[in-house]
Order: C-alpha cells, then structure tokens, then sequence
C-alpha cells in the first residue's frame, strides 16, 4: 500500500471520485504543497502534480510522488498530458498552488509555455474549473499589470484564493482555505449564488472600563455554520462579538461589542438568509462608571433590558433562523419556548438546545419549524449540515 492510500478518505469523503491537478510553479511557497496534497486526499481526493521547470528546483518529483501517490507531471510528452487531464476532461479541478506572478499573467495572455501554464490553456477551453492561489511580494501583487491580469482571469470565471498580505508578502492561502474553496468549487448546492450572514460569538455590556456583563459563548457554532455554508457554495458573511475560536481568514468578518453596535448593523443587511447562534445580552448597564471601579468596596448594578435583535434582522430578511438556550427543560417544554419565539418574531426555524448537554465540538438540539419539531445531534458540523439543510428548503 501506498503512503497516500493510509490517509485516504481520513477526514471525510466529500472529494471522492473527485480528480484534482496541482499545478505548482516557482514560489518558495511551493514547500507548503505536500501539505495541501495531503489534505485533498484526507478528504477523498486523488490529486496529480504538475510542475514547471523552476517549481523542480525547489520540490522533489520524488517527494511530490511519496506525498501524492502519481508521479509529477515535469514535461509534456508523446502522451500529450495536458490534453488528457484537461480536454478529456479527467480533471475536475486546476489548482495553481502557488501561483506566481509571472505564471498568472502568462495564463491571462495567452502565453503557453510551461507544462502548468498548457494545462490552463487546455482547461479554460475545455471548461474544467481553474483556482488559482496566489504567493508573491505585496508589491508585485500591487503592479498595475499583474493586478489587471487577475482581474481579466476573475473575469473568465477563474477562481483566487487567497493570498493573505502580512504587510510585506502576499502569503499563500493555508491548506484549510484551500480544502474549502475545492469543496465550494466543486459542489452543486443550491447555495450557490445565494448571500448568507451569519452572527454569533457574544456581546459584552461595559460596567466600567475594565468589567462587562457578558454569555459564555465560543463562538464555534457560528463558526462552523459559516464555513460549511461556503463549501457548499454560498456567498457568506459573519458578523462576531466576542469568541474564543479562530476565525477562518478567507469569510469575510466584521466585529461588534454590544447590543447597541449590533443594531447599527443591522440596517445593512441585504442577504437571502440571516442565521443568528449569537449569545446576546438580556440587559445592560444603566450608566457606566468612569475608568475602573475600585476592588476594595462594594457597588450595586441598576440594569436596563436591552432591545431584542431578532424582530429588527427579520424586517431586513425573510428567512431568518434564531436560537434559543434553555436549561433544564423537557424536549416538550424546550419545543415550546422555541416555537413561542418562533411565532413572536415571524422566524423561519428556531434551534433550541439544552445548555447542560451542549459540548465544545458536539451539541443536540431540536430544530422547531411552523409544521415539525426535528432533533437533530453530532458534531457541530454536523448539526451545522442539518440546519443548513433546512434553511435550502426555506431558499
């Protein structure tokens, strides 16, 4: 058995069946290929390497062959592979990972002579999806040239991911970007096409500079909503209050702190569906102290409730699904609270879960419609799947 065979379908099979060729040019980013080979396959994929001339001088065939289990593609040959990959339509997807400069505007002007620049002449003819991931100084990725180029090739429907600039290096998207964007790319959902917002995390009241009146929430469910709805093929957007867990950097993300910075954000929203797991404040401070109040004495808190979030999204959005956190309630009872807030605001779904049973990665909750009452339990993409499922039928 091969290496590669060890970790096939170790993660999930929602790449099998799926051919991916990576075509990987002359970027010392080019080292962080093995990883993202080794990835796609954990998730079902088989996975070609093709390499230009200057890519061999940083990564091994050898190596590539051991992380992939193909030998690389270095040449083009009497067996005329970029046809046979890409017009015979073998591949299901061209990832140019990395992408240099001097390869991208090659491919947006027609200039054919590599072995990864044939094979997106050849792809782009014969319509097989091409992404592209980006590695190069911040100032060539600011030439006016290569900046128009990427715009022409954006244009042809071709997908960039990435890079991620850290001020000085436009850096290749990370091997968990990369997975995602294949899963968007190559689902046929229909969320494809359709605008989603998610908000969670917690909001945190001032008591002072220092103290705040807050929920304990990771973030994660939020997180993990997010990013299962762009791999299946949505246009997504999260909205974060306070959160524990990392935020993928390829969903775009706005903050907020309060309730109040919330609601000012809410009158933008113009998306097809808004699914809200935020753990909100009830109430918040009446005033709050100047600087820090002092440990050594004691002070009382006069609070005032907030307004409800929920009735001001729904005037913006026709599917909106909340969440409600109870504790120590019966499913009967928990049903009931659910579809209470369900009717009260005019939502399309409402997760209700018992916050004594709830984990870290797994959570069980009872998803309450107009017409059923549906548990639903696993991981908490798993339950992500599940509600997302629903909200395609509310699309």
């Amino acid at each position: 058995m091969h290496p590669s065979e060890e970790i096939y379908c170790e993660k999930s099979t929602r790449l099998r069946g799926k051919t991916v060729v990576m075509g990987i040019t002359g970027s010392i980013a080019a080292v962080e290929c093995f990883a993202t080979i080794r990835e796609l396959i954990r998730h079902g994929a088989e996975v070609y390497p093709v390499l230009t001339r200057e890519a061999a001088k940083l990564v091994t065939p050898d190596a590539l062959e051991f992380a992939s289990g193909h030998r690389p593609v270095t040449e083009l040959t009497g067996r005329t592979e970029h046809i046979t990959m890409m017009a015979a339509r073998s591949a299901d997807l061209l990832l140019i990972y990395p992408a240099t400069a001097n390869t991208i505007s090659k491919i947006a002007n027609g200039i054919d002579d590599t072995p990864v620049t044939s094979m997106a002449t050849v792809a782009i003819g014969a319509g097989i999806p091409i992404a592209i991931a980006p590695a190069m100084h911040d100032s060539m990725s600011r030439n006016p040239a290569v900046e128009d180029n990427m715009e022409r090739l954006r244009k042809w429907g071709i997908s960039f991911i990435g890079p991620h600039s850290d001020g000085v290096r436009s850096k290749v998207a990370s091997k968990e970007e990369v997975v995602a964007w294949t899963f968007k790319i190559l689902s046929r959902n229909f969320f494809h096409g359709k605008r989603l917002l998610v908000i969670g995390g917690r909001s945190e009241e001032p008591i002072d500079s220092m103290r705040i009146i807050t929920n304990r929430s990771t973030g994660t469910m939020a997180v993990e909503l997010a990013k299962r709805a762009f791999e299946r093929g949505a246009d997504v957007e999260l909205w974060m209050g306070g959160c524990s867990v990392q935020l993928p950097d390829y969903i775009p993300t706005k903050r907020f702190e309060t309730v109040a910075d919330l609601i000012s954000m809410v009158r933008t929203i113009d998306h097809d569906a808004v699914l809200v797991p935020a753990a909100l404040a009830d109430f918040s401070p009446h005033e709050v102290a100047p600087g820090k109040i002092p440990s050594d004495q004691g002070f009382g808190l006069e609070l005032d409730p907030v307004p409800k979030v929920l009735p001001l999204i729904r005037t913006k959005c026709d599917v909106v699904i909340g969440f409600k956190a109870e504790s120590g309630l019966t499913r009967a009872e928990l049903s009931e609270r659910a579809r209470s807030r369900l009717e009260m605001y005019n939502l399309a779904a409402v997760v209700a879960n018992d916050i004594d049973v709830v984990g870290r990665t797994s959570s069980s909750a009872t998803l309450v419609t107009r017409t059923e009452a549906k548990d639903i339990s696993g991981t908490k993409a798993e339950v992500s799947d599940a509600i997302l499922d629903y909200c395609v039928k509310m699309l």
